[in-house]
């Protein structure tokens, strides 16, 4: 293997071309993003972006030292797997190892109207210009990154209007029971649930009921879908992100997919997961480096590493910490601990009693254990 390819230009694509190079890889190493950013790290972008206290964020990605060829505002369009080639819209790129790291795309509502998202440095940055007191901000969806920009809206002195489909914040992630846990938070917030939007309209939001929210700035918080389209026709397994086996390898011979793009099965829970969390990122992107080159080398499949880690993800809303392991079922039953203080934590245990997920506000300390507890009751499946 003589040049390796990465499309996508995050927190992967950094760790990714480390790992390549501290494994020995000596070959090319070229790649693509459609950011005119080098990579930065995404989590601060609606906590420490928004509100003002960073202008960048920038990961550790020395160009020179690792000795990349790094196209910034490359968009890749298209992927010839018989071919090998990445198409993008500034030429192709033959590999002879391909990554694969687009990440995922927020979702939009219909209607005419501007919707901002927080899914950029330059979204971020866009955001918090339009965020001035008195400005009337209606957020689309109570979900973990319309918190944090609600967060950021009030401490702006924005006045907020908060329109949640559910019968609660995060019911959706969560489920209304635990949800509710967090409705108390909102009340700075015009927090209307059950509440169905129509569209996203010039001067405000169309609810179906026919009323309308007036809006100095509207912003969409309703989810991700995988960056995919870019790939159609490739001949690459899709189905809610690209398919990967549990060493991260697509369909095809030479490719290999992490982050928000990839839907990866996990042995441990014996189930297809797609883990939109920078903690996934970091760790299967070094995992696949690795991948790539004991293929290249020869190495039989019980030789490759496997990534099947523990999810972990954390969000910081109204001057809260909120912390989550594990991954939990529709099946799952959850045990709240109300705790002291509105610090309560949530277990979620699997009809034959095993414990999946943990969730905790302001527990810290009690995050470590809960991760080895969850990882000792999921043991891999034979």
């Amino acid at each position: 293997m003589t040049r390796i390819v990465v499309a996508g230009a995050g927190l992967a694509a950094a760790r990714a071309c480390a790992t390549l190079r501290r494994k020995g890889f000596d070959g090319e190493l070229v790649v693509l993003g459609a950011e005119r950013h080098p990579p930065y790290d995404r989590p601060p972008l609606s906590k420490a972006v928004l509100r003002g206290d960073r202008d960048d964020v920038p990961l550790p990605f020395d160009v020179d030292a690792l000795g990349v060829r790094f196209r910034a505002g490359v968009t890749a369009t298209g992927l010839d797997t018989a071919e090998r080639v990445v198409r993008t819209d500034s030429g192709d790129e033959p590999y002879d190892g391909l990554l694969l790291a687009t990440g995922a795309e927020p979702v939009r509502l219909p209607g005419d109207g501007e919707q901002l998202t927080v899914r950029t440095l330059d979204d971020a940055l866009a955001l918090r210009a339009r965020l001035t007191a008195g400005a009337r901000v209606v957020v689309i969806g109570a979900s973990w990154i319309g918190a944090e920009v609600a967060t950021a809206a009030l401490s702006a002195g924005c006045r907020v209007t908060c329109l949640e489909a559910g019968p609660a914040p995060l019911s959706a992630a969560l489920g209304g029971e635990v949800g509710a846990l967090f409705t108390p938070w909102w009340s700075d917030v015009d927090l209307r649930l059950d509440t169905k939007v129509a569209s996203a309209d010039r001067g405000g939001v169309l609810l179906a009921d026919g009323s309308v929210v007036a809006a100095d700035v509207v912003v969409t918080g309703v989810g991700v879908r995988p960056a995919t389209g870019w790939l159609t026709g490739s001949e690459l397994e899709i189905g809610n992100g690209v398919h990967v086996d549990e060493h991260l390898r697509t369909s095809a011979p030479g490719v290999v997919a992490v982050g928000d793009l990839a839907a990866r099965w996990s042995p441990r829970t014996g189930a297809r997961l797609r883990v939109e969390h920078w903690d996934e990122a970091g760790a299967a992107a070094s995992v696949a480096a690795q991948v790539l080159l004991a293929s290249a080398a020869g190495s039989s499949d019980a030789e490759l590493p496997v990534h099947d880690p523990v999810p972990y993800f954390w969000s910081d809303q109204f001057g809260r910490k909120v912390q989550y392991v594990g991954h939990h079922g529709p099946a799952d039953r959850a045990e709240i601990d109300p705790g002291d203080d509105g610090t309560p934590a949530v277990h979620w245990y699997s009809p034959g009693g095993r414990l999946t997920a943990w969730l905790g506000v302001n527990r810290v300390k009690e995050l470590v254990p809960a991760r080895k507890r969850i990882a000792e009751a999921t043991p891999p499946i034979p």
